[in-house]
């Protein structure tokens, strides 16, 4: 039988934290008092874990299965006749941007160039390096901007690279350290958002100005080309390739579901798409700009894609939509990639991946083939190979390790490289369940047990609930995410292993989102503590012997379980998280997403916020869940204040507090392999300890 309070209740029961905030020190990221705090509750946190007698064992497991060289070598970009690669492992921690020959690539038999060792360079650089991608010129594609983070942070540097010489260029385009972000118009010419100095940043702390640069002058001298007012969350300059051209676009945040892109003419000035409000652009193919609706909107679903001629748009002329593909009640869309004539959509079928080729016929009609993978799996686009349509794509489950596949207009896919088993599949069982929700919304969910198992066990919940991402389920040695092989370790030793898709995620489209947002909120938390219930009910876990865990939105999920049902829930994790719902909007990045939580800053959204704000709602006298809190200091999206305070105010009212705070490794909390190894061996030594009695 639940135990909810009422909602209308919440308010009044709930302890706000004092105005004067005990712990606003805290906030101070490199304060000199903070850190010794954060030093502290680090060595009292590795003091009680690493003396748990699996630990040792469990690192080394974890960073020999994350640095194993029988990792498949995603491909990054195809660059004509070239495919990109970033490897790491043991000996190369930071990564080898690389690139192998195309053909050899599709074959299974890379032969590979290393272009840029990110460790060797960050050695040498006295940086410490972290890779964030690069952007290579169609057709010869010879130069590249290369983005480094200093630490992982989100700020990054950008440098142009010669592919050819295997150097940076001398004297070539460099934006130096920011929140930026920088796009090709031509060889000679970037379009750059960055930092240009007092008053060019938004109040989330991101551009809101982006100019056209010329290769030879300076930067400063950049020309503007598009300014948006501070209370925009950002601009990004990004350009989409078709078969045919380079079509250059600004991409202007509002807020954060609110993004208007703006088309590059050829006389040199940006134009509106025009497209429907809230509307994904996805891909652009033959021409055509093809996005994702976001509400019903010209006589088209919700959720549904849609095409428009790029040629008309930037003519001034009309532009008529049409209809691409529009999925079923229990469908989701959820990526789209183009080669020249192929446009290939991956959708969630019932949080199963599938996967079509869609071709454009004359008359303006959109005809699908459905290709044929392995059902109940994960289906993850990579990147496509333009002149022969084919795209390659990734299929992994709980059970069964990744594949990657190229896939061709026809025919059934050819296997490229698949990972060997890491543990025996046949000893676990994985099964697909529903949840019925406090207003009776059935709520997917995914249970990983040993076989035969009839006793409750000890579970693990990992969960999210947020910002349109759905949760799929992914080979256990890589979930939860930043956590490694955390699942796999836990169902061996006998515990279950569930993976929930709430409300507020994508796994059924828009409607499954929007029915989680603002104050909506409430719905995600209802569907984390169904499916904990249902796991009782179904004699899976028992009461108090339930753990979950979640990062950064999905810290502040496990937060409210926290404070709101402490009764049912055994341990909390929580990464990354966002904690006092009172002060996010003023912290990072976090006003970025009130079109996500709502603004706590005007007394009508403050009044349905308050009622979950974890921070907010610790009540005296109340026993709290034991709370594991990871993070890093240089997480520049999610405020570290948000858990040192949490875990602070914990602690001062007689509650078990965990806190792991790692220095470097931004939002990602995790720079490198051996950081994440050590970071599944402490929550496994947490969750023995509080769920299993390993003290």
């Amino acid at each position: 039988m639940k135990t909810l309070l009422p909602l209308a209740l919440l308010p009044l029961i709930a302890a706000a934290a004092p105005a004067a905030d005990p712990y606003l020190w805290l906030e101070d990221i490199e304060g000199a008092r903070a850190l010794d705090q954060v030093k502290a509750w680090n060595a009292e946190t590795e003091a009680v874990l690493t003396k748990d007698p699996r630990y040792q064992q469990d690192r080394a497991r974890a960073r020999e299965i994350l640095d194993d060289e029988a990792q498949i070598a995603d491909p990054d970009a195809v660059l004509g006749q070239q495919v990109t690669n970033l490897w790491r492992d043991a000996r190369n921690p930071r990564g080898l941007w690389r690139v192998s020959p195309l053909a050899d690539y599709r074959a299974g038999r890379p032969q590979w160039r290393t272009l840029i060792d990110v460790d060797a360079l960050g050695k040498a650089e006295g940086k410490s390096w972290v890779w964030h991608g690069a952007s290579c010129l169609e057709p010869a594609y010879t130069r590249c901007l290369v983005k480094l983070s200093n630490g992982g942070t989100d700020a990054q540097v950008v440098r142009e690279f010669d592919l050819t010489t295997g150097r940076f260029v001398d004297g070539g385009f460099v934006v130096p350290e920011a929140k930026n972000d920088a796009a090709w118009i031509d060889a000679d010419t970037l379009l750059v958002a960055t930092d240009w100095g007092q008053g060019s940043l938004t109040e989330s702390g991101y551009p809101r100005i982006v100019k056209r640069w010329k290769r030879g002058t300076p930067l400063a001298d950049a020309r503007l080309v598009h300014e948006s007012p501070v209370t925009a969350v950002e601009v990004t300059p990004l350009a989409f390739v078709d078969a045919n051209r380079r079509w250059p676009m600004i991409s202007v945040g509002r807020s954060f579901f609110d993004r208007a892109l703006l088309l590059g003419t050829d006389d040199g000035r940006f134009v509106p798409l025009g497209l429907p409000k809230n509307a994904d652009v996805m891909e652009v193919i033959d021409g055509r700009v093809v996005a994702r609706l976001s509400q019903p909107a010209l006589g088209f679903p919700a959720g549904a894609l849609v095409a428009w001629s790029l040629a008309d748009i930037a003519a001034g002329r009309r532009a008529t939509p049409e209809l691409v593909l529009a999925p079923t009640e229990r469908q989701a869309i959820e990526e789209a990639g183009a080669s020249d004539d192929v446009l290939w959509v991956k959708l969630l079928d019932d949080v199963s991946g599938k996967l079509l080729a869609l071709r454009r016929a004359g008359d303006g009609t959109w005809t699908q083939r459905a290709v044929p993978l392995p059902g109940n799996s994960t289906v993850h686009l990579a990147t496509q190979v333009g002149t022969s349509d084919e795209t390659f794509v990734s299929v992994e489950g709980m059970l069964t390790p990744p594949t990657l596949y190229v896939a061709g207009e026809e025919g059934a896919p050819r296997v490229v490289q698949s990972l060997p088993a890491r543990f025996d599949a046949s000893r676990f069982a994985v099964t697909q369940r529903f949840a019925t929700s406090r207003d009776g919304t059935r709520v997917p969910y995914f249970l990983v047990t040993k076989k035969g198992a009839t006793a409750p066990a000890p579970a693990l919940i990992n969960a999210y609930g947020g910002f349109k991402l759905a949760q799929t389920p992914t080979y256990l040695t890589g979930q939860p995410y930043r956590a490694g092989p955390l699942a796999l370790f836990w169902v061996e030793q006998g515990g279950a292993y569930v993976l929930a898709n709430l409300r507020g995620g994508g796994e059924y489209g828009p409607r499954w989102h929007q029915a989680g947002l603002r104050e909506k909120r409430q719905n995600v938390y209802d569907d984390l503590h169904a499916v904990a219930e249902d796991l009782v009910r179904t004699g899976v876990s028992a009461k108090k012997k339930i753990a979950v865990s979640g990062r950064s939105n999905g810290g502040l999920l496990v937060g409210v379980a926290l404070t709101q049902r402490p009764d049912l829930y055994g341990a909390i994790i929580a990464g990354s998280p966002l904690e006092d719902m009172k002060r996010y909007s003023h912290l990072s990045a976090g006003a970025s997403w009130i079109d996500e939580y709502g603004d706590p800053d005007r007394p009508t959204d403050w009044a349905f916020i308050r009622r979950y704000s974890p921070y907010q709602n610790v009540r005296d006298g109340v026993r709290y869940p034991p709370a594991f809190f990871y993070l890093s200091t240089k997480d520049d999206r999610v405020h570290p204040g948000h858990a040192r305070k949490l875990a602070a105010l914990l602690k001062a009212k007689g509650n078990p507090v965990y806190f792991h705070e790692y220095l470097e490794g931004g939002h990602a909390v995790g720079a490198d392999h051996a950081e994440d190894a050590n970071r599944a061996a402490l929550l496994d030594a947490f969750l023995r300890r509080e769920l299993m009695g390993k003290k």
